[in-house]
Parts: C-alpha cells; structure tokens; sequence
C-alpha cells in the first residue's frame, strides 16, 4: 500500500469513526447554583436541602443552596428566568412562584412558558394551623369565634399572592371570615409570628411545621388536601368539614427556558438517582417530605393543572 494511498485511508477511517462516535455526554465543570426563593428554615429550603445533600454523590461539582427571599418567590423564579440555560443555574419551584401569584398579580415570567422542567421530587400537603395554646380546639371553634369577631384576627403566610395565601383567602372567603392578612419573607418567619402571638392562624407543610406540632407549640385544623395526611391522621380535610377546597403545594426543579436536552436529562437522571436512596428516603422520612416524582414533561402539566385550579378558586 503506497504512503499516499495508506494516508487516505486512515484520513477516511478517522472520518467514519468521528461521524459514529457519540457526542461526548455533558458534565458539570462548575459548582451548580439551586435557587430558593424563600428564606432558611422555611419548607421550601427543607425540601432543597434535603435533596441536595442525598443528590451530592451524583454529581462532580458541588450543588450549592443560594436563597433569594421575597416577593414569595418570585425574585428568585426571575433571576432563574434570566440566566443562561447552561445548567448551573436551577430553580426551585412548583409552589407559590409557579401556581399561586400569576393569579394576584402580573409577573415578568410564565412558568407555563418560560422554563426548561426538570423533575418533580415532592408533594408537600398544606395544614391550617392555630397556636397551641389557642382556645379553638376545632375548626368550627376558630370559624364562630372569627365570625363573632369580624376584623379582630389575622392570618399570616409566607408571602403576598403566595399558596399558602392563597389557601387561606379561599377558605376565609369560602367561610365568610372577615381576617386581616400579613404577608412574611416565608414560611419560617410566619411561622416565628405565630408562635410569638403576632397572628392568629397560619397555613404551613407537614416538613416545616413538624417539630411545634409534635410539642403541642402549633395545633392543625385541617388539610387543604382531598384526603387525610398518613402522618397525621387526626387530622381532617376541608372537605370532610364542609368547605369544597383542594390545594396542594409541590417542589421540583425548573432552569431557564431553551435548556439543551441533554443538559436536561443529565440533571434529571442524577436527581432522580438521589430520589432512589436510602439516603434521601431516610432524610426524607426524618424531614416528613412526601415523596413524589414526576419527570421533566409531567412536573410541568402538574404546574399548569394548579395553577389554573388556584386561579379559578381565587377568582370565585
């Protein structure tokens, strides 16, 4: 085989082995920023931290927490909005920026439209709750009291415009309670107002409110969800007390719109790798996060369903 010819030859097998060679897999170069738009201690940051420390193995950067309070949420559901779709930078959503506050207000992002869905990794139910020592022992107590009293009592949430606001709107609404409401930075300050005296009911997840509920510190009324929460047995739905209200809040991860599939798919497959450990079952059972998963496509229908279920019981 002469010079000339071999050259050609090998010119040509390296051409055929590049062309069916596959793409080489994306990888991380860089720590990955996990967005939280409420402040520690909440649900929100629970469930993200909780996942991140099982999903760490799986991943050859660090996955770092980065909590961006206020507005419920939605301050940090933007900056997720406007950054590159490389995969470093993720949202944590599915609850108050993504179902709740586009049915309050105009925001510069759709979620329906606007992101890249990742996986869905929780159910996170939504309890009514009172101070411990509060006189109202059931939620017929709380709703003759609060009657008698138009205007005297409060409840507070985790935000204007957020889920657990509006949860509450739809059952005073729905109760014909006439409460004043007072937005906080999160879960974890409404929850420090209410066992401090400073409201007198809250809306609050299994996850952030465990620890005072199983001291007697918070007593649960009710759960917005369509059936009792296992853990909490005693506890009955709105809808065996007579009010017609489903709302339920849940955590996934989202990035910014025109995220490569393959980007996609790699956070999804490690994520959801975590999801199947002991690790995270064991951390997830402690924390009393309800496991759910959803993939890419199905986290984002959830979105969509909920948020067009809370915009047609907030507008009613």
């Amino acid at each position: 085989m002469s010079r000339t010819l071999f050259s050609g030859f090998a010119a040509g097998v390296l051409a055929i082995a590049a062309a069916v060679a596959p793409a080489e897999a994306w990888e991380p170069k860089k720590p990955i920023n996990v967005v939280v738009g409420f402040a520690p201690g909440g649900g929100t940051d629970i469930i993200a931290r909780t996942v991140t420390s099982a999903a760490q193995p799986f991943f050859p950067v660090p996955l770092v927490i980065v909590n961006r309070a206020g507005a419920s949420g939605t301050i940090a559901a933007e900056y997720v909005r406007n950054a590159p779709p490389d995969g470093y930078t993720l949202l944590v959503a599915g609850g108050s920026e993504s179902t709740s506050v586009g049915n309050h207000q105009n925001l510069p992002y759709d979620i329906r439209t606007d992101f890249t869905s990742i996986i869905q990794f929780n159910r996170q139910r939504t309890l009514l709750a009172v101070k411990g020592d509060a006189p109202f022992k059931t939620l017929q107590d709380f709703v003759t009291e609060v009657k008698a009293n138009p205007g005297k009592y409060t409840y507070g949430s985790s935000g204007a415009g957020g889920i657990y606001h509006s949860a509450l709107l739809v059952f005073t609404k729905s109760a014909g309670l006439d409460m004043k409401h007072v937005p906080y930075k999160g879960g974890a300050p409404a929850m420090a107002a209410l066992l401090g005296g400073h409201i007198d009911a809250t809306a609050l997840s299994p996850d952030e409110g465990k620890a005072m509920l199983d001291s007697g510190q918070v007593r649960a009324l009710a759960t917005f969800s369509d059936a009792r929460y296992p853990a909490l047995p005693d506890v009955p739905t709105l809808q065996e007390q007579g009010y017609d209200i489903y709302l339920e809040n849940m955590k996934g991860l989202v990035g910014p719109k025109g995220m490569d599939p393959e980007i996609a798919a790699y956070l999804h497959d490690n994520f959801k790798k975590a999801l199947e450990t002991d690790t995270f079952k064991t951390l997830a059972e402690k924390a009393n996060i309800e496991l759910q998963y959803r993939d890419g496509p199905g986290f984002q229908q959830a979105m969509t369903d909920m948020y067009n279920a809370i915009g047609k019981a907030v507008k009613q």
